[in-house]
């Protein structure tokens, strides 16, 4: 990653600190992945070379500008939700800044209405955003997921009760291997193997 996203991608999230500091209003705040974060899902999509990415909660377009970023490195393309009008708004300009804005498809509306229209098929879906509706967007993206499909999560640490039903929901799929590792705010990895 050159200098110039590094200093894009730090100015975004600064932007992200600083209005959550203002806003208490869930709709308002930007609740921006933390750096560490962030770039652990870029190494773990990079790595592994994912290139369907669908990501659940898209805010200002930081992890989505880290996402496209890591598309771009395999060639692939990312998919991202959001119910907030005002916020894919911020995205699309931050995405556009950061010359990535081609390769991510923002979609704005009702993130599980949404999930269910999408045809797939997805190797990486990045769950972000309120973890109560989860695990029915999980139950709807089973069967658009490809064989070896990653499942990331944040927030698996510090918002236990909220995402205590996705953890569940993913506890009860035997193909996936899953943890929890210590990184920011806590990030459900779930991996299944292709067959």
């Amino acid at each position: 990653m050159d200098s110039q996203l590094r200093t894009l991608l730090a100015e975004i999230h600064q932007q992200g600190q600083t209005n959550d500091s203002e806003h208490s209003a869930y709709t308002e705040r930007m609740m921006n992945l933390e750096p560490e974060t962030a770039q652990f899902v870029s190494f773990l999509v990079r790595s592994s070379k994912r290139t369907r990415i669908l990501e659940i909660g898209t805010s200002n377009g930081y992890s989505t500008t880290w996402l496209a970023w890591s598309a771009q490195q395999t060639g692939g393309h990312v998919t991202s939700l959001d119910r907030e009008a005002h916020k894919h708004v911020l995205a699309d300009a931050n995405l556009r800044r950061a010359d990535l804005r081609e390769l991510v498809d923002l979609r704005c509306g009702d993130a599980t209405e949404i999930v269910a229209s999408l045809p797939g098929l997805f190797d990486c879906v990045f769950f972000d955003a309120d973890r109560l509706s989860a695990p029915a967007q999980l139950a709807l993206l089973l069967p658009k997921l490809a064989p070896d499909a990653l499942l990331l999560a944040d927030n698996a640490i510090s918002h236990p009760t909220e995402i205590a039903g996705y953890l569940a929901a993913l506890q009860a799929l035997p193909d996936f291997e899953r943890m929890v590792i210590r990184v920011g705010k806590g990030l459900s990895v779930a991996y299944r193997t292709g067959h």
